[in-house]
């Protein structure tokens, strides 16, 4: 810190010297190696491995009875399902944000609880580089682990279903990938964001999972009745149906998790043509069955994937805001 003069009363204050972000590498790596040696990990990620291997092993069942001249038989896996287990995407994004939880609930806290905050920033080091080294590590992991999952898949087809991925198939997984990564690393923003506000881990982890019962289960039933009050159906107005239909599902999208089921409808399945309701200027001149090509796909759920990247922003913000008003000597 570099003392200067201050603009009244002759007091002084300092200002940084060098890069706020210097040393976020060094951190991030650390963080994702400590996560990737750690049992909770290990445990997590044993119960994700098995439950996609049994999801596609399931959907791989399934399709032995598709013909090979389906184009997109690669892309099925994902969204294949068999009773009783559900479908490798749903099984996901089910998932995924216990697992961006469980990383981030004690980023912040658990050093405090540590007693670790003050000597980690005795170091040449600003707050700014722990919150964001914090932050992409746990990203990182996500993202090793969502590779793995989506190569394992990839030999599992090959293996079982004889029928290599076309490049189709690979730009749209991989589009998939990135939005699942953007959907995980909103809840990874929102736990760091508890576990900066609230000092007790137990207590931060419990926030965030109760954020994630809400938007996860409940938010389905509460979108349609704050859409009836907040749009009634005119019995006069046939019109007044759609509006509210509407209404519902502008404030569904206030989830994450309906962002990234309406991201993996059209990602994974080239005949989607829209999210929402499908009119018939929609279909002016389109071939029944015809799949989109895939830049158009990714043009249809473009506001919903910036919706992702912009709530993890946004979220990461509020944690980035808190961590730097805190007081680390107590």
């Amino acid at each position: 810190m570099k003392p200067m003069a201050g603009t009244s009363g002759g007091s002084l204050m300092t200002a940084r010297e060098g890069s706020p972000f210097r040393g976020v590498g060094v951190i991030a790596l650390k963080e994702a190696a400590d996560h990737l040696s750690s049992a909770r990990m290990h445990l997590i990620m044993a119960l994700v491995l098995l439950t996609a291997i049994g999801a596609v092993y399931a959907a791989i069942g399934r399709l032995r009875d598709t013909t090979a001249e389906d184009p997109y038989l690669f892309l099925k896996l994902f969204t294949v399902a068999r009773e009783p287990l559900p479908s490798f995407a749903a099984f996901l994004g089910f998932l995924l944000p216990l697992v961006a939880i469980a990383l981030g609930f004690d980023s912040i806290n658990g050093e405090y609880h540590r007693r670790t905050m003050s000597r980690l920033l005795a170091q040449p080091i600003y707050r700014d580089a722990v919150l964001f080294g914090k932050f992409l590590g746990g990203l990182l992991v996500i993202a090793i682990a969502l590779l793995t999952l989506w190569l394992l898949m990839i030999g599992l087809g090959i293996l079982f279903l004889g029928l290599p991925p076309s490049v189709a198939d690979i730009v749209r997984s991989l589009a998939y990938l990135g939005a699942t990564l953007a959907c995980a690393g909103v809840w990874l923003a929102l736990a760091i964001a508890f576990s900066a506000a609230i000092r007790s881990p137990a207590t931060s982890a419990l926030a965030a999972l109760s954020v994630w019962l809400i938007l996860t289960i409940f938010w389905g039933m509460i979108a349609p009745l704050l859409a009836g009050m907040i749009a009634p159906v005119d019995p006069l107005d046939p019109f007044s149906v759609l509006k509210q239909f509407e209404v519902q599902q502008s404030i569904a999208r206030l989830s994450p998790q309906t962002l990234y089921a309406e991201v993996t409808a059209v990602l994974l399945d080239p005949g989607a043509r829209s999210v929402g309701p499908l009119f018939m200027s929609q279909l002016q001149g389109a071939l029944y069955g015809a799949p989109l090509p895939t830049l158009e796909s990714v043009l249809i759920v473009w506001p919903q994937f910036s919706a992702l990247v912009a709530a993890m922003i946004l979220l990461f913000t509020v944690a980035y805001v808190v961590f730097q008003r805190q007081e680390v000597r107590a």
